[in-house]
């Protein structure tokens, strides 16, 4: 079980300080500025080579193994990281240089993260626990580090300022490295695929983007998590700092809506843990998503007060909390284990495909028409982002058969399933 430990470990502390690095630096950038649009820049800084390297680094992970590829983009990604308080302490810290500090912080997180949650589905199967049990796992520990991590980094922002607190975050990432390289052998998460003629780099990139295309499940599976994590992005990265800003509530009221959201996800993430195998998965996925979405923007946009936001906030993180375990099963099971990287790595890179633009979408319908109409507006693309793939598709989220059946038959990857317009194992909420 230590394996599972690792695997499930690592992503809990790098979400930590992920979560601390993704308040922190918006907050500084934001309060020092002035500017929701400079805001927004930094976010896109980090999120566009998040994406590119997701969608070219696959083959990467396959040819390397998971466990090297997330030892070295921690350590990496701690000297980053490390960078910004040193520099701001030297009074060196002007944007550029912040945006170039981000920008390869998210390129490494790229492949990075691509090689912490393929993890799962190895570990699983090493041990013989069911994937759902696995997943569920990854998702309860991902939401614990959003709900330590929002509260810390409002602690520590007021204590120490938003550069200094971003020194967490360069711990963290340190500590992940060392939980991955104690608890995770090369044997389980090692390269998986050695053929006797190496196929070319880019042979293995086109074969995961090919498997991803042709899989019409998993290919909407993406689409629609696009949509919903450019809107995620949008409200967490600019619409709650400038609401909190403008309202007057202040960092803490941030930290307490996120926590309370964190909360109720870990609750729920590890009930379907427990439950996963006997949900159903389409019903499941579909009112959760709709109770996950629209609400947690409508009660900011009608200022609703902080009593009905904190409980909406709460809810919303109980339906949240089923989403990851239910998608990353679905999305794992489909792909066979000496792909993983290269069809992984896409299907992530599809879903954050829009999530650059998130902070920019934001700022521009903030300045163009106020933070009230802009809320309005993402609450309603969030509702036809949920509901459109819903309405007269009856798909089931069911396994495939196994690939070797499929093909016996003639059938492409993911040929039979009926098609699907639309959030991750990735990101949701």
């Amino acid at each position: 079980m230590m394996p599972i430990a690792g695997a499930v470990g690592t992503i809990g502390v790098a979400t930590i300080g992920l979560r601390v690095a993704g308040i922190a630096i918006p907050w500084f950038v934001l309060t020092t500025s002035g500017s929701a649009a400079q805001t927004g820049l930094v976010v896109a800084a980090e999120l566009a080579p998040y994406v590119l390297t997701k969608a070219v680094g696959g083959p990467l992970v396959d040819r390397l193994g998971q466990r090297r590829v997330s030892i070295v983009a921690d350590l990496l990604s701690a000297g980053l990281f490390a960078l910004i308080p040193l520099l701001h302490r030297l009074d060196a810290l002007p944007l550029g240089t912040l945006l170039a500090i981000v920008a390869a912080a998210g390129a490494l997180r790229g492949p990075g993260d691509a090689a912490k949650h393929t993890m799962a589905p190895l570990v699983a199967r090493r041990a013989d626990v069911p994937l759902t049990r696995v997943t569920g796992l990854v998702s309860a520990v991902e939401r614990s580090g959003g709900l330590v991590g929002p509260g810390l980094a409002a602690v520590l922002i007021t204590v120490a300022g938003p550069p200094a607190t971003v020194a967490l975050t360069a711990a963290c990432f340190a500590l992940s490295a060392l939980v991955v390289a104690g608890c995770v052998p090369a044997t389980i998460a090692g390269s998986h695929h050695v053929p006797q003629e190496p196929e070319g780099y880019l042979t293995q990139l086109r074969q995961g983007w090919q498997f991803l295309v042709r899989d019409r499940l998993l290919f909407g599976l993406a689409l629609m998590i696009a949509v919903t994590n450019l809107l995620d992005v949008a409200k967490a990265s600019v619409l709650l700092p400038v609401w909190a800003n403008q309202g007057g509530h202040g960092i803490g009221a941030i930290g307490l809506l996120l926590t309370c959201m964190a909360g109720a996800q870990v609750l729920t993430a590890a009930l379907a843990s427990w439950l996963g195998d006997r949900l159903p998965r389409r019903a499941t996925y579909f009112i959760a998503f709709a109770i996950a979405g629209p609400p947690p923007f409508l009660v900011l946009g009608l200022d609703a007060g902080m009593t009905v936001t904190v409980v909406t906030y709460v809810v919303a993180g109980l339906a949240s909390g089923f989403l990851n375990p239910i998608l990353g099963a679905i999305i794992f099971e489909r792909i066979p284990e000496s792909m993983l990287g290269r069809v992984s790595a896409p299907v992530d890179a599809l879903a954050w495909a829009g999530m650059p633009l998130g902070g920019l979408v934001a700022a521009a319908l903030v300045t163009g028409f106020g933070l009230s109409p802009a809320l309005l507006v993402c609450a309603g693309a969030y509702a036809i982002a949920v509901v459109v793939p819903a309405i007269g598709n009856h798909a089931s989220f069911a396994p495939p058969p196994p690939l070797e059946d499929s093909r016996a038959a003639g059938d492409e990857p993911g040929g039979g399933m009926v098609e699907q317009d639309t959030d991750s194992p990735l990101r949701t909420s």
